[in-house]
């Protein structure tokens, strides 16, 4: 899910978390957040990470949001400098939760020096236009058979396909099934079915199974009481599905033979696990959380953290897949969404080039998710999340048209 750092802290939207800080600000009071034990103990999770996680810059930057949410500011703007210093490229100024900073000298520099060192990118094209504009896109999936995409929506709870021309219609309509809201989507080569996740914020979720023409196969959800957030998902050739499961903090494994669920043990905690690719291999995959991203080892079950490297980061991304050797993301968690593309090594332990594709430009205003066509990335550039709380659009007025843009793989 399309989620910035601080909202993945808080397991809320940036709009709600907006809202929240301007009724503090009209209160005029330094009350102390409803949700402050629940952040208190994302801090301790934090701090657990520190010594675990290669990103020196990504715990930093994420207990500076959860300070910032507590009102404590300059605790958050230190660890906040601590996090720019690696200058890895988190950029806070297109972070809502930064809001009540901008303007201040300290912080405006802070943001200055982040632009001077990672500057605008801008190599993407407009692809495709929705007529909807109410849909709030978070999955996007390409089928190469039938050369069209499919996109999964939030705030309609459908999944639309687009053709080679950009006509768009109803691949699995709103009202056919009373579906949660849809998130990643993929699908499975050997048979050309779709595989979707979805969730709702009181942590009820599902996987969807639906045949080539958008019929419903099955849908499979947890068995026990647990709040899930199944999030983004690869399908392996033997029909196996691994999801994130964004509430619960977990890797999941589902069988559709067996019908059972299975979560995976890794070598660390997740902190809000999020996009997931699958290798050429089909036994190695790569979970992105919001700390970073680990490799996985299907057959034995050894997992490990990628190492970005000196100034560089893999944290925060929403969207990930795997293309030729490197990783493609798209990072909406570390500040300012941005595109890049990350060479992996030999053993893929750790990443060799990085490349920006989309930095700071008009297709980086709420990116998502993505899919690859041949040696072309095809992303959601405006998810318009921001202006999603809960099941509700907060603004009507400033829905816009969705976009897909493209941008050439290196």
């Amino acid at each position: 899910m399309a989620l910035a750092a601080l909202a993945i802290c808080l397991g809320g939207s940036p709009a709600a978390y907006s809202q929240e800080k301007e009724k503090e600000q009209i209160k005029g009071v330094l009350a102390e957040p409803t949700d402050a034990t629940e952040i208190r103990q994302q801090i301790a999770q934090l701090e657990e990470l520190k010594s675990l996680v290669p990103d020196r810059g990504a715990v930093p930057f994420l207990l500076s949001i959860a300070k910032l949410h507590l009102g404590e500011t300059r605790e958050a703007l230190e660890l906040l400098k601590k996090s720019l210093a690696t200058k890895e490229g988190f950029d806070p100024s297109g972070d809502p939760a930064f809001l009540g900073l901008k303007g201040t000298k300290e912080f405006d520099d802070l943001v200055e020096q982040v632009h001077r060192d990672f500057p605008v990118v801008a190599q993407a094209r407009l692809a495709f236009v929705t007529e909807e504009r109410d849909l709030i896109p978070e999955g996007l999936a390409y089928d190469k058979n039938q050369n069209v995409f499919y996109m999964s929506s939030l705030n309609r709870r459908k999944i639309v396909k687009i053709d080679p021309d950009g006509r768009v219609s109803d691949f699995v309509s709103g009202d056919r099934y009373e579906l949660l809201p849809v998130l990643g989507i993929r699908l499975d080569s050997t048979d050309g079915t779709v595989w979707a996740d979805s969730f709702e914020d009181a942590g009820r979720a599902e996987l969807l199974h639906f045949d080539a023409s958008g019929k419903l196969l099955e849908r499979f959800g947890p068995k026990d009481s647990a709040k899930h957030g199944f999030n983004d998902l690869v399908v392996r050739k033997n029909g196996e599905v691994i999801t994130t499961d964004s509430l619960n903090n977990q890797v999941c494994r589902f069988d559709p033979r067996s019908k059972s669920w299975a979560p995976m043990k890794l070598h660390r905690l997740l902190f809000y696990p999020n996009g997931i690719a699958l290798a050429d291999d089909d036994h190695t995959i790569y979970v992105a959380d919001a700390a970073g991203i680990i490799k996985v080892d299907l057959a034995s079950g050894e997992s490990r953290d990628v190492d970005p490297g000196p100034r560089n980061t893999l944290a925060g991304a929403d969207g990930l897949y795997w293309h030729n050797g490197s990783l493609i993301a798209v990072q909406n968690g570390i500040g300012s969404p941005r595109i890049a593309a990350f060479k992996l090594s030999t053993d893929a332990t750790s990443v060799t080039r990085t490349t920006v594709l989309e930095n700071r430009s008009q297709f980086t205003i709420l990116p998502t998710t993505g899919a690859i066509r041949g040696n072309d990335f095809y992303f959601i550039a405006n998810s318009q999340i921001d202006n999603l709380n809960g099941e509700k659009i907060m603004d009507v007025t400033k829905l816009a048209a969705v976009r897909i843009a493209t941008v050439r793989l290196p």
